[in-house]
């Protein structure tokens, strides 16, 4: 891979016990800078597990891993938390969203985590104005809605709230676990619209997981995990 990679990968292995079964064995796979990819395959298949080590969520175990040129397996917990919060928008499959905050200040928490994200997502209106206009693109406007504490939204409305938390301060690479998975065809479409659009715009490199293959046409490359992990028992 070339020094523009956000993510590279060579003979990575994972397995969650140290006698236990290999659920990734990956011997390459690479994301370029800006490129938007769509990774596929089925529930189980090991797609959430790839995604948690790319993230920093959990701790590679053996093998090559850099993600915007840092080894995630030299970089100490800490460290993986700030470079996530800096440079990461990660799109969760449970979307991790803090219940007694309203919606913009769950979109607004990485700016509160990390100086660059709220530089970035400052501009000329603040970061709030900025996380009013990623919710409104994504269907969600009005004073009376935003200032809502999250639980009272519907599964799809909570979903689109931990995309734009994603999006804002425009990070390096998004990640996004089953994003569309509680939209209908027509929201969906949209959705991956805005998404790809957002990236274009600040040039950010977009890592979709999906097992929904029909996606795949949305994005410049599509990856199906069982073709890249020769271990057979993704979880």
């Amino acid at each position: 891979m070339t020094d523009t990679s956000v993510i590279d990968i060579g003979e990575l292995r994972f397995a969650w016990e140290q006698a236990g079964p290999t659920l990734l064995d990956i011997p390459q796979f690479g994301l370029a800078a800006g490129e938007r990819v769509f990774l596929r395959g089925p529930s189980g298949s090991g797609k959430s597990t790839l995604l948690g080590l790319i993230a920093g969520v959990l701790e590679p175990q053996s093998g090559k891993l850099r993600v915007l040129g840092h080894d995630m397996a030299s970089l100490s917990g800490p460290k993986r938390d700030a470079l996530r919060a800096d440079r990461l928008g990660v799109i969760f499959q449970m979307f991790n969203l803090v219940p007694y905050l309203s919606l913009v200040q769950n979109v607004t928490l990485p700016c509160r985590f990390s100086a660059a994200r709220r530089n970035a997502a400052g501009g000329e209106g603040g970061v709030a104005a900025e996380a009013e206009r990623l919710l409104a693109r994504l269907g969600l406007s009005g004073d009376r809605l935003l200032s809502r504490p999250v639980t009272e939204l519907s599964v799809g409305q909570q979903q689109r709230v931990a995309v734009a938390r994603a999006l804002i301060g425009g990070p390096d690479l998004i990640v996004a676990d089953e994003p569309t998975s509680a939209l209908d065809a027509d929201a969906r479409d949209r959705f991956i619209e805005l998404l790809n659009d957002e990236a274009a715009r600040t040039g950010s490199a977009l890592l979709f997981v999906s097992h929904d293959a029909s996606l795949a046409d949305h994005f410049d490359r599509s990856v199906d995990l069982s073709e890249i992990n020769r271990a057979k028992g993704g979880i």
